[in-house]
């Protein structure tokens, strides 16, 4: 188990840590009937949870001493583990002690973990209602309750369901910034996004308003502009076929403007435009025509060179550059280009 942790440092949390352990320490019964009251009856979900609590309930809670205790058993049994891979001359006896040893560290492990399921399960309930099942906050509450085993140092004083809280707390809000939105955010920014969110309830609750961007750069100590960033951050995204409307049939796609688009105008032109252009074209003798288009991709948008037209008729790439130069000198001159001058005004 390591000796130092992120956690060690933030004194100021014990506090209110140690209340939520309290509320976790309840009869297991009680936290059955918190959460049983906040589920539907009819929800297989709520069933999966009923069943997931009555299964922790059966590991007693664990006292400060009896934490240190198997805390000792589990750095005893990693020793044992880790003399059992690196020492090579062990007789048999002591093989079989160490092994011994490693089991018990083993139990230990699980009877620390299982008596502080309880725990995991009275912080997730706090993230409840923010897009993401209480089954997977607990799961997910989980990883961070072996993580803190992992990181455990009990030289250092600290009731270990204390320490656990730290690291529950964060592994339940980074799952829920990777599973919980469409886009995935880094950890950091949906900490400031919730905390702008938490600071905007809050002002409205008390102007009685929406606060401005000012007023809540002014409370939040965040620049304005890091303000807008948050803000824009903070909106889910929308599927462009949700039908919209009193009957529901159209997709709400259907009533965006693309900007990108041609306007009805410009595509009338368009079209206008490559019908006299087929119809100068269609003036040159064949092969002038098809060099034409091909050295500007008339057909299918892709231009060739003058080394690929030269290969496809059998000329040179000079020969072809000439060819060119000859057509655009026709189409400059005459009745081609009055036909086109227009649309170059």
């Amino acid at each position: 188990m390591g000796t130092q942790s992120p956690a060690l440092s933030l004194n100021p949390m014990t506090v209110q840590a140690d209340r939520e352990v309290a509320m976790a320490d309840a009869p297991t019964r009680a936290t059955t009937s918190r959460v049983d009251s906040d589920l539907d009856a009819q929800s297989p979900a709520a069933d999966l949870v009923r069943v997931y609590l009555n299964g922790i309930g059966k590991t007693a809670l664990l006292n400060p001493a009896g934490e240190v205790e198997l805390a000792k058993r589990i750095e005893a049994g990693l020793y044992a583990e880790h003399l059992l891979e690196t020492r090579k001359r062990l007789g048999e006896n002591r093989k079989r002690d160490l092994a011994a040893v490693v089991r018990d560290g083993e139990a230990a492990r699980r009877h620390l973990l299982e008596a502080n399921l309880r725990l995991v399960v009275s912080l997730a309930k706090r993230y409840t209602g923010r897009g993401m099942p209480l089954l997977d906050l607990i799961q997910e509450g989980n990883l961070g309750l072996i993580r803190a085993m992992e990181k455990f140092d009990y030289t250092k004083g600290f009731k270990f369901s204390t320490y656990a809280t730290w690291w529950i707390r964060q592994a339940i809000t980074r799952g829920m910034a990777d599973q919980s939105r469409t886009i995935r955010l880094p950890v950091h920014l949906v900490e400031q996004v919730n905390k702008l969110a938490r600071i905007k309830r809050e002002m409205h609750q008390h102007l009685g308003r929406e606060a401005t961007d000012e007023e809540l750069a002014a409370e939040s100590g965040i620049p304005i502009d890091k303000i807008n960033d948050l803000l824009e951050h903070s909106r889910d995204p929308v599927s462009l076929d949700m039908p919209v409307g009193s009957e529901e049939e159209a997709p709400l796609g259907d009533f965006i403007e693309d900007a990108e688009a041609m306007s009805a105008e410009n595509a009338v032109i368009a079209e206008l435009l490559h019908t006299d252009i087929r119809s100068v074209l269609a003036t040159l003798d064949e092969r002038e025509h098809q060099v034409i288009r091909l050295r500007f991709g008339l057909d299918d948008g892709q231009p060739r060179t003058l080394d690929q037209i030269g290969k496809l008729f059998g000329l040179s790439r000079e020969r072809v550059r000439q060819i060119e130069r000859d057509v655009m000198s026709k189409l400059r001159h005459g009745e081609r280009a009055d036909r086109l001058r227009s649309y170059a005004s």
